[in-house]
């Protein structure tokens, strides 16, 4: 019953995996300088679980130094460009809807290292350098919809400023993020392990894609239609009330 209690908490929350800007942040934003936008770009990169998904799902099988800077350059021009453009004009949407089409791109780039498209429907995906500029395109509208949530002044020049000194902070984190990764994945390729689960990694982030976007399509009915939703918030308290209750009990 516990256990029901606490799946029905985590699902109702409609926070869980909004991956968006703490109170906190807003906060500190108010007289934040342009470090401070640096920092919180980079914290908010290398917190981003979706981007980095899909960032290790695209260098998984890339080996050459020549390749990695190719498909990470498009995809960091492309996240740039959205990110930098839909922020200053004040472009936006719903983000969990934007979070669910980057969960999307981690399903799709999973699918696409186990050849899934060619075995199991027998078609030739796009060109995958093309497919990482579109997706790049998403992913940085995403975190604009994140930066827009921040006090960005009302001059031209200061919201630029901060724009891209957020986007700066977010460079710096996806490289962090992608040595990381990179070091991983080079000792992991000289390891006995790597051709048998290699495989079962990506199907791996096939499902995690696919988590994500339940989760954030929850989020987003759970957000704009309340009214139809089971759990309201005072049956979310209930819950949380419940918990604590069966917890003074036990003990």
């Amino acid at each position: 019953m516990k256990l029901l209690l606490w799946l029905a908490a985590f699902c109702s929350s409609s926070t869980v995996f909004a991956h968006g800007i703490s109170e906190a942040d807003k906060a500190a934003m108010l007289s934040g300088g342009y470090l401070e936008y640096i920092w919180l770009g980079a914290s908010h990169m290398l917190t981003g679980y979706d981007h980095l998904l899909f960032i290790f799902g695209v260098i998984f099988f890339l080996s050459t130094f020549k390749d990695i800077v190719k498909f990470i350059s498009v995809f960091t021009v492309a996240h740039c460009v959205t990110l930098i453009f839909a922020t200053f004009f004040k472009i936006t949407a719903n983000y969990y809807l934007i979070d669910a089409v980057i969960a999307v791109s981690v399903m799709y780039k999973g699918f696409e290292n186990i050849d899934g498209f060619r075995k199991f429907f027998d078609w030739q995906p796009p060109s995958l350098l093309k497919m990482v500029f579109a997706f790049g395109l998403i992913h940085g509208f995403g975190l604009s919809t994140r930066l827009q949530q921040l006090p960005l002044g009302d001059d031209s020049f200061s919201i630029l400023m901060r724009i891209i000194s957020f986007n700066i902070g977010v460079e710096v984190g996806q490289i962090a993020a992608l040595a990381v990764m990179l070091v991983v994945l080079s000792g992991w390729r000289k390891t006995q392990s790597w051709a048998k689960f290699s495989k079962a990694a990506n199907v791996a982030l096939v499902a995690g894609g696919i988590f994500l976007f339940a989760m954030q399509m929850h989020g987003y009915w759970h957000t704009s239609h309340p009214e139809d939703y089971p759990l309201n918030q005072d049956d979310h308290t209930h819950i949380h009330e419940d918990m604590k209750s069966e917890e003074v009990n036990e003990h």
